[in-house]
């Protein structure tokens, strides 16, 4: 679709293409935080957390433009255009989008739009979903012992013109991060399994990474299927399979925190005080 510009009117604001991290406002970069502070308007995808939504200005404009499988509330063209006529109406223009922005945030093909619409812009980078997924879950994504490389992939699987290279993915001396791979379980299993990974390959599934409300669901790859398909798992979530799973429980800081933090909320405020005295000290 061909991107439209205003005749008549001349170009106005900056767009910000801001990464917001995984999902704990903690995680959003001095340099987004400062952004967001200042925006005109704010268009957010689906995957950025309800904790950082709040921290957009009240008076700045906020059009959810997020996508979700089956669930899509704008076209890329759509959004792509947006971004050229709010530049045209607005000062400071946010672009905030989960994650990375240039990792399976279409980022990339955003701002191809904005150069051809002669719009001028600014890139703020975030942690990515694999990475936050990973720390708070208690995954290194590399580890000496156990994988000497990572590769992130999309699980979508249905690229005809650019097959999934399982033959490449199933190695196994690396780590393999599956992005929007949970309604494609099964194609995955089956597809790492053909190309030689052993099924007791550790396999974890991170729900709502960074949040409050994050799960894990820890298995091999033989159970990836049953480990998607289970009721308790809200989207967003990724895969993450190799060998460095098996670390997951010992290096579990992020459970031990929020149960520390539940079992403090229930003492007696008498009990509290102390806690309190003493953490600080």
């Amino acid at each position: 679709m061909e991107i439209l510009s205003l005749p008549g009117q001349t170009l106005k604001g900056k767009v910000w293409l801001v990464g917001a991290g995984p999902g704990d406002a903690d995680l959003l970069t001095v340099k987004a935080l400062r952004v967001l502070k200042m925006a005109d308007v704010v268009l957010y995808d689906a995957l950025v957390s309800q904790e950082i939504l709040e921290l957009i200005p009240k008076e700045a404009e906020k059009i959810a433009v997020g996508k979700r499988a089956g669930e899509h509330s704008a076209a890329q063209h759509e959004i792509n255009q947006l971004l050229v006529t709010k530049a045209y109406t607005r000062k400071q223009v946010v672009r905030l989008k989960g994650g990375d922005p240039f990792i399976f945030g279409r980022g990339g093909e955003e701002l191809q739009t904005l150069v051809e619409a002669g719009v001028a812009f600014e890139v703020v980078p975030g942690i990515t979903a694999a990475t936050g997924a990973a720390a708070y879950g208690g995954i290194p994504l590399t580890h000496r012992d156990y994988a000497q490389g990572v590769t992130f992939i999309t699980g979508h699987c249905q690229a005809d013109s650019r097959p999934m290279d399982w033959q490449g993915y199933a190695n196994p001396h690396n780590t393999l991060v599956v992005y929007m791979g949970i309604l494609n379980a099964s194609i995955i299993r089956q597809g790492l399994l053909n190309a030689g990974r052993s099924p007791h390959t550790p396999v974890a599934i991170i729900a709502k990474a960074t949040t409050a409300e994050q799960r894990r669901f820890i298995g091999c790859l033989a159970e990836l299927e049953q480990l998607a398909a289970d009721p308790a798992l809200q989207m967003p979530a990724l895969m993450i399979i190799g060998e460095v799973v098996a670390l997951c429980d010992s290096l579990d800081w992020f459970t031990a925190e929020q149960q520390g933090r539940a079992e403090y909320v229930t003492q007696s405020p008498q009990t509290a005080m102390v806690l309190t005295n003493t953490l600080g000290t």
